[in-house]
């Protein structure tokens, strides 16, 4: 987050980071555009779906986390939940567990991150509370991805930052 990354690079970084440390077989970030969610960077989606892969935030186990700004696991046939939507250009209906968690961006919903297991697995607190941590931290890099490069290299006093509102307490 402290490098001038693009963001596309740094949401792919994360995937990868979570797939070697969760031992997952799959992991999709998707971002809000709208009413929408926009897959927006996979490990296993062809480099096709990225950006034209959309749900409404109505639709499927992705679309009920971004609704209920909950966690969700599944640790088997998450394929058979109700909730579940496939989609032709993703293998998600052929995996067993499904982890996913809400991207918050001053208390809004931004996203949803989805990791997956082939094979039956049950998800650790451990687990569950690195993958609510990494989607603050996306929210985070979305935040600054959205600032403005001159309105961050210009000078703020602390007492300016304090005076409107800029300190972290000021997150609503």
């Amino acid at each position: 987050m402290v490098r001038e990354v693009p963001l596309q690079q740094e949401l792919s970084s994360i995937v990868t980071l979570l797939v070697e440390h969760l031992e997952c077989d799959s992991c999709i970030i998707y971002l809000t555009d709208g009413g929408d969610l926009v897959l927006s960077a996979s490990n296993t989606a062809p480099p096709s779906a990225v950006g034209r892969v959309r749900l409404s935030m109505q639709e499927g186990l992705t679309g009920w986390v971004a609704r209920n700004r909950r966690l969700i696991a599944l640790s088997r046939e998450a394929y058979r939940d109700s909730r579940f939507k496939s989609f032709p250009e993703l293998e998600a209906d052929s995996y067993e567990a499904f982890l996913s968690a809400p991207i918050i961006a001053r208390n809004r919903v931004v996203g949803v991150i989805n990791v997956q297991h082939r094979d039956v697995h049950s998800y650790s607190g451990d687990e569950m509370e690195l993958l609510t941590t990494v989607g603050e931290q996306i929210g985070c890099l979305l935040l600054l991805a959205r600032v403005d490069r001159d309105a961050l290299e210009k000078p703020v006093s602390v007492e300016e930052m304090l005076s409107t509102g800029l300190m972290a307490g000021s997150v609503r």
